[in-house]
């Protein structure tokens, strides 16, 4: 059934003039008279009888009535919940603890009138996000593609924000009691980091810090969460892993976790987002200026080679 003869229908009930309906929906009195006749044809019914001032309803237009206001409001409701800047801005980021999922609290936070969808597609390769994001499954997603030659016509890929790394221990690691350390002094202990996945974007990022600082990152077993990993390092002597200076970890107070940052150079991890390259979700704008406002890194800081040094922001 035809959602434009419907809405003619309705308002026309509700004007009592074709000519009133047609200049309120912008078409002209013939169409509106086209349209009513085409759906008065459909339904086999007359709706409308002729009045010296104008239409009146007739019993069966009377009885069609809140059903065809029914079917517009729903119509109007499906396209608006799909229109950008009318519907939630979704985006995409590694976990909710995450300090991608962090930066987008801080910005809910200030703006609360934001709608925000977070979601987690749960998939190490980032061409999935790529391909959401062409899709419009999602309106943006931080995840980063290392070649970004890659990267389809229709999805673009700018810097959002860097975040510093720092070690995490356990009490009883010999570098619990350091209030900073270089990465000089991270050589030779083990720096676990389970579960890193084949093509991922962190998989070549610790690839390449081994690399450049003769540092030992393990990366054997699956990861059975971030409890298991916490609950590890606690009791351990010898096993020590990176997080993100932004992440959230969370961990009962007997275990007596330290976060030292590591500096000179400082480590950091290069966060990308990814978004359409025409037409992005309104909302996006509000997000960018946030990113470009947070801190930026030390002159002293050490990225991948896909890494651009420039400051991430609404321009890039």
């Amino acid at each position: 059934m035809d959602t434009e003869a419907l809405r003619s229908f309705v308002r026309a009930a509700e004007l009592g003039q074709f000519q009133h309906t047609a200049d309120e929906l912008g078409v002209t009195q013939q169409a509106v008279s086209r349209r009513i006749a085409v759906l008065e044809r459909e339904l086999g019914v007359r709706l409308f009888s002729r009045t010296p001032r104008g239409v009146e309803l007739s019993l069966d237009g009377q009885a069609f009535l809140p059903h065809a206001r029914g079917i517009v409001a729903g119509a109007e409701r499906a396209v608006g919940a799909v229109r950008p800047g009318s519907r939630a801005l979704r985006i995409d980021v590694l976990g909710l603890r995450s300090a991608q999922a962090v930066v987008l609290h801080d910005y809910w936070r200030s703006h609360p009138g934001t709608e925000l969808d977070v979601v987690t597609l749960r998939a190490a390769d980032p061409r999935t996000a790529v391909a959401a994001v062409a899709a419009g499954e999602i309106d943006a997603s931080f995840r980063t593609v290392t070649d970004p030659a890659a990267l389809p016509p229709g999805v673009r890929m700018i810097p959002a924000f860097h975040s510093p790394l720092e070690l995490l221990v356990g009490p009883a690691h010999p570098l619990a009691s350091a209030r900073r350390l270089s990465p000089r002094q991270l050589r030779g202990h083990r720096i676990w980091v389970p579960g890193i996945a084949p093509r991922s974007e962190w998989g070549e990022f610790y690839d390449q810090l081994a690399a450049a600082f003769d540092l030992r990152i393990d990366a054997a077993g699956p990861h059975f969460g971030d409890e298991v990993l916490l609950d590890i390092l606690a009791d351990s002597a010898e096993v020590a892993t990176l997080v993100g200076a932004r992440d959230r970890y969370l961990w009962p107070a007997g275990h007596d976790l330290r976060r030292i940052p590591v500096v000179d150079p400082t480590l950091a991890y290069p966060i990308s987002l990814l978004l359409p390259a025409t037409g992005p979700h309104p909302g996006l704008r509000g997000i960018l200026t946030h990113l470009a406002g947070l801190p930026g890194l030390p002159e002293a800081a050490w990225l991948p080679s896909w890494a651009a040094r420039q400051r991430p922001g609404p321009g890039a």
